[in-house]
């Protein structure tokens, strides 16, 4: 192993080591304000909820396709600029030259409108002339031709955010998405249905709401800089943008082929409607409402990955890998101890979590147990990700690449055969085979170790309450059972994750 970085086993945790943990606060206020976020994007949730019970189970279906389309091809247009401006402006701030983190964030701005309307034009006009000739339902093309138009202000959102989040300011997300996206897209779709665009309204309140999200991000952005000094004259626009889209250009393939990943069960079905066993628009409906409901585990990024990528994008830039590696292991054990909790409750209490859409999305209750299993691994290799992505983004490139040809091959093979069951395998492989690649990378390449003590305490906790609350749900039957094993796993989780703590304060001293 390189002698440049000692072994993760042999580094103390921050926390015991002498003087004051000025990393330690800065994450800790940096999650705690993403936390905030995270629970008021939830919001948005609403607006997903009001689609089944407003519409039904194949509307729904047929908003999440064309969403999960949109997703993936606003990644092009949007080319890495988000991760990638974090990185720079966070490296421009610790040089103390504010005036090029000025002129970054406008090139952000622009940039990322400019190549969004292109990309949407371009899409619009692909999806009119050859959507159904793919194989799409008819209804599915007409409101993505529509949906697309969202794409500017969801990738203005993306950008200003990154640039606030460079900035190390993590509030901002609060109010852009978190209030302003969640209540305007909600409070837009009940006026479009009121006023009769059923077909139509959950695209049109999409439209409005993300585009106010991503005039409010640039204003809270713009507020960061009154009073840095003006960059022209000084700084080369030209060259900047060159080495900013330089720089981007392999996170842009990798990011895109992610978002593709994380979209691609959601799409497969819907191209599989009507040409697997037990695969309609309605059953896509309910299997989107289940990835809805899975997808709290992945927002728990948003907590974490936000202040965790400029602190160490800091710390690499002054070759401090040492501190790096800590600060790793540290951010991954907190990680698991929420993951761990929330992924229980799933688990043992998912189908009854379902029942707000609706009595008939119960029966995804089985897909959303593995649904969940992958999106929380994706969870956790995504700090991996967020390490490799400021030093060497190549690398994120080509194990996304395999982990992308696996997915196909799997979702194909796999909804074929099993129908919507297989969707939620096909996305699990190649999320486990993410991380073994992710960390294979952090150990081979950068010399760092994760040593068992670091995920053993969240790990060793969930298996003791899974070994409670297991016999309570086999036990007892219907919603009781649900309700007390997820009760009991939450309860024993927590009194272990206290003694955990317990000890290591009694350490500390």
């Amino acid at each position: 192993m390189s002698t440049a970085v000692s072994t993760a086993a042999e580094i103390p945790p921050p926390e015991l080591r002498a003087g004051p943990d000025h990393v330690g606060k800065e994450l800790k206020r940096g999650m705690f304000f993403n936390t905030i976020a995270l629970l008021a994007s939830n919001f948005r949730g609403v607006f997903t909820f009001l689609i089944a019970r407003m519409l039904g189970a194949a509307a729904l279906g047929t908003f999440l396709v064309a969403w999960a389309t949109t997703d993936i091809l606003s990644r092009i247009g949007l080319f890495g600029l988000d991760n990638a401006i974090i990185a720079f402006i966070a490296r421009s701030e610790r040089a103390g030259d504010h005036a090029r983190s000025r002129a970054l964030f406008h090139l952000g701005a622009l940039l990322a409108v400019m190549q969004s309307v292109v990309t949407a034009a371009l899409a619009i006009v692909v999806v009119q002339l050859a959507g159904t000739r793919l194989g799409f339902d008819p209804q599915v093309v007409a409101v993505l031709s529509l949906l697309l138009c969202a794409m500017p202000g969801v990738n203005l959102y993306r950008t200003c955010t990154a640039v606030s989040r460079g900035m190390k300011v993590m509030k901002h997300d609060i109010w852009s998405r978190g209030l302003t996206e969640s209540t305007v897209t909600t409070l837009a779709f009940v006026g479009a249905v009121l006023l009769g665009w059923r077909t139509y309204g959950a695209a049109i309140g999409a439209i409005i709401g993300t585009g106010a999200s991503g005039l409010v991000a640039l204003a809270l952005a713009s507020s960061l800089f009154r009073s840095a000094p003006s960059a022209h004259g000084v700084i080369s626009y030209r060259r900047e943008a060159r080495r900013l889209l330089g720089y981007s250009a392999s996170i842009s393939g990798y990011d895109l082929i992610n978002s593709f990943i994380v979209r691609l069960d959601v799409i497969m079905l819907g191209a599989f409607v009507g040409h697997a066993p037990g695969v309609t628009l309605a059953r896509v409906g309910i299997y989107g409402a289940v990835v809805e409901v899975a997808n709290g585990l992945r927002k728990v990024n948003q907590t974490f990955t936000p202040i965790f990528a400029p602190v160490v994008a800091r710390m690499t830039a002054d070759g401090d890998q040492r501190d790096a590696a800590a600060t790793f292991a540290r951010v991954a054990q907190w990680m698991l101890w929420v993951l761990l909790p929330m992924l229980g409750v799933l688990a043992f209490a998912g189908g009854l979590m379902l029942t707000i859409y609706g009595q008939t999305f119960r029966q995804g209750a089985p897909w959303l147990d593995v649904v969940a299993i992958a999106c929380g691994a994706n969870t956790f290799v995504g700090l991996a990700e967020t390490v490799i992505m400021v030093q060497r983004p190549g690398i994120n490139l080509a194990n996304s690449i395999i982990a992308c040809i696996v997915a196909v091959l799997a979702n194909i093979a796999f909804i074929s055969l099993f129908g919507v069951i297989g969707a939620a395998f096909g996305i699990l492989l190649p999320y486990l085979l993410l991380g073994v690649l992710r960390h294979r990378t952090l150990r081979l390449v950068f010399g760092w170790e994760q040593p068992w003590r670091n995920v053993a305490p969240p790990v060793i906790a969930a298996i003791i309450a899974l070994a409670l609350a297991i016999p309570i749900r086999l036990l007892l039957h219907g919603i009781l059972s649900e309700v007390l094993s997820a009760i009991v796993f939450l309860l024993v989780f927590g009194l272990e994750w206290w003694w955990f703590h317990y000890r290591r304060e009694r350490v500390a001293r």
